[in-house]
């Protein structure tokens, strides 16, 4: 990934964590909330090769560690989606190329968003953290994977285009 490329990667999940905050998270889903930022940000990883798949990860991560809104120690969302993303990267191969169907490529960005979300919760009970009880917190889950399984679509083609141009001609 060029230097160039991260620092639109970086721009982007800056301006999607203001979205996110400042409209996204005052929508009231039934069942529980959605997370654009988390959909959008998986995506991007699925998009990417191996080591763009690693950066992309760490960035998006790192972006929202710097939440106000959020409890957890800096560094823990940069190391779930960081790890995510080497999930992504490492098992590519294996699972053919998801951005071609958009079935698949829902499935896997859905699965994608509550692995993060249940990485999350597991941190946060090995640092201490108060997730609150266990049907809560399936609730949120499948609230937000209905939701992420519902929006994903709509966004995938804009983003699959806005990833094509990001691209160098090193990188095509």
């Amino acid at each position: 990934m060029s230097p160039v490329r991260i620092i639109y990667t970086l721009g982007f999940f800056f301006i999607l964590f203001v979205v996110q905050e400042s409209a996204v998270s005052l929508v009231h889903f039934p069942i529980s909330g959605f997370s654009l930022y988390l959909a959008l940000a998986i995506s991007l990883i699925a998009f990417e090769d191996h080591n763009g798949a690693i950066v992309t990860g760490f960035l998006a991560g790192i972006v929202l560690d710097l939440s106000p809104t959020s409890n957890a120690p800096f560094g823990q969302w940069a190391l779930i989606l960081t790890s995510v993303a080497f999930l992504f990267a490492v098992n590519r191969d294996s699972i053919a190329d998801v951005t071609s169907s958009p079935i698949t490529f829902v499935i896997v960005v859905a699965g994608g968003v509550t692995l993060a979300l249940i990485a999350y919760l597991c941190f946060g009970a090995l640092l201490g953290e108060e997730n609150g009880s266990l049907g809560h917190d399936a609730t949120v889950l499948g609230g937000n994977l209905l939701w992420t399984v519902i929006f994903t679509p709509m966004f995938l083609p804009a983003l699959r285009k806005a990833h094509e141009y990001s691209l160098t001609a090193r990188e095509r």
